[in-house]
């Protein structure tokens, strides 16, 4: 029992490492927008965002909002919601998107 409080000090500790990502580099533009992760997202230019409700699959929204990426001509985008609506089959989707990296590599 004394130990309980030192455990659960260090599962909470060891939980709050696994919600940073470690910083890396995105894959080279191409002609189409591509999706990246949060820890990709660094050195970008973030262009604003954008939204879908999709009715059919989570697939369904991804691909609707990689062609909503591609439409405003972002060369990134990172989706940060997908979720299902209150009515079946109806998805929700949200994504931050980027163009090309800064010169600035400093944070």
């Amino acid at each position: 029992m004394r130990y309980l409080p030192l455990l659960l000090l260090t599962l909470t500790l060891s939980a709050c490492s696994t919600l940073r990502q470690t910083p890396e580099a995105p894959p080279p533009p191409t002609q189409q927008a591509q999706e990246i992760s949060r820890g990709q997202t660094t050195n970008l230019t973030r262009l604003g965002s954008i939204t879908s409700t999709t009715r059919g699959s989570p697939d369904d929204a991804q691909r609707e909002i990689a062609k909503k990426a591609n439409q405003s001509g972002a060369t990134y985008y990172h989706i940060v919601a997908l979720s299902e609506t209150v009515m079946p089959g109806m998805w929700y989707a949200s994504a931050v998107l980027y163009g090309p990296a800064t010169g600035n590599t400093q944070q």
